[in-house]
């Protein structure tokens, strides 16, 4: 190479050099950064959580608590078909009775 193409491509570079802007400039490069950053911060967020509010102490009687309430569950879904059972079988006074 001549000492005059040198030149000229040490020109050129320093042009482009002079005239890119810093990175920091760049959106793109904000949203590839931001991403993993709001994960980070999500993290120590929940790590936070996690560490300010303990779990409750399970109660020792817990198996037969459930029992308990399963039961008085079971006892008011029947609720509902044992009124219409007993509806059925003493119809209202309002509806006459079907011909024959």
């Amino acid at each position: 190479m001549s000492q005059a193409s040198k030149e000229t491509m040490m020109t050129d570079n320093d042009d482009a050099t002079r005239h890119c802007p810093p990175w920091y400039r760049f959106p793109l490069v904000w949203m590839v950064i931001g991403g993993p950053g709001v994960v980070v911060i999500a993290s120590f967020v929940t790590l936070w959580l996690a560490v300010s509010r303990p779990d409750p102490v399970v109660d020792e009687n817990y198996y037969r608590k459930g029992v308990e309430i399963n039961s008085t569950l079971a006892d008011k879904r029947l609720m509902p078909a044992v009124a219409g059972r007993n509806h059925a079988a003493t119809p209202s006074v309002d509806v006459p009775p079907p011909r024959r």
